[in-house]
C-alpha cells in the first residue's frame, strides 16, 4: 500500500542504507482522491505534522529564509511504472527560500537551477503548462549567453531565466505559489490527479 517506491526507500532504511526521512501517503487514497477529487482534512493535517517532524529530524524549517527544507512529491504504484505518472522536485522554493538555500550550500548556481526546475515542473505538472513554453524560453537564455546547455549558464543567467519563467506564467494567466505549503498541497493534488492520466492508463 505503500507503492514501489516507497517500499524500496522502507527496505532500504532497514538494511541501513541512509535514507533522507521523508513520508508516504498511502496507495489506498488514490480512490478517494478520484472519488473527491481532493484528500481528507486528516489526511491534509497528517502531511502537516509529518513536514514538521521532518523538520525536526532534520534541523531545517520548511520555508525558511536561512535553512530551507525542501520536499520533492514522487508518485508510486504496485507495479513500477516509469515516466507514467508525475513528480515535482524542490518543493519549498521561492524568490526568498532560493536566496537562504544559496547561503545553506554554499552554492548558489545549485540554488537557482534547482529553483528554476520547480518552476518548469510545477508549471507543467501541477498547473498544465506546456513544457515547450518553458523551453523557449530556455533556448532564448542559451542563446543570449551563448550556452550550449544549462550547465554553462552561469548564477546570473539562471537568475534571469527564472524571471523568463515566471513570465510564462503571467502570459498563461497562471500563478506560481511563493507560500510552500500551498505547493505542497497543489503538488499532492497533481500527482494523485496523475493516476488516471492517460499515460498512466
Amino acid at each position: 500500500i505503500v507503492g514501489g517506491k516507497g517500499l524500496g526507500l522502507q527496505v532500504m532504511s532497514k538494511i541501513g542504507v541512509d535514507v533522507p526521512p521523508g513520508f508516504t501517503l498511502t496507495t489506498p487514497l488514490c480512490q478517494v482522491y478520484q472519488k473527491e477529487n481532493d484528500l481528507p482534512a486528516a489526511v491534509w493535517s497528517g502531511v502537516r505534522e509529518n513536514v514538521e517532524r521532518i523538520e525536526r529530524d532534520m534541523g531545517k524549517k520548511f520555508g525558511s529564509r536561512d535553512n530551507p527544507l525542501l520536499f520533492s512529491c514522487r508518485s508510486g504504484a504496485a507495479m513500477s511504472m516509469p515516466g507514467m505518472m508525475d513528480t515535482v522536485l524542490n518543493i519549498g522554493l521561492n524568490d526568498e527560500t532560493v536566496e537562504g538555500l544559496a547561503k545553506a550550500t554554499d552554492n548558489p548556481r545549485f540554488a537557482w537551477d534547482s529553483y528554476r526546475r520547480l518552476l518548469d515542473m510545477f508549471g507543467e505538472v501541477v498547473l498544465g503548462i506546456p513544457h515547450e513554453d518553458f523551453e523557449k524560453r530556455f533556448d532564448k537564455v542559451k542563446e543570449n549567453a551563448n550556452a550550449k546547455s544549462d550547465v554553462d549558464l552561469t548564477v546570473d543567467e539562471l537568475k534571469i531565466l527564472c524571471d523568463e519563467y515566471k513570465q510564462v506564467y503571467k502570459e498563461q494567466n497562471q500563478y506560481f505559489p511563493a507560500d510552500p505549503y500551498e505547493q505542497l498541497h497543489a503538488c499532492v493534488k497533481a500527482v494523485f490527479g496523475s493516476w488516471m492520466s492517460p499515460r498512466a492508463v
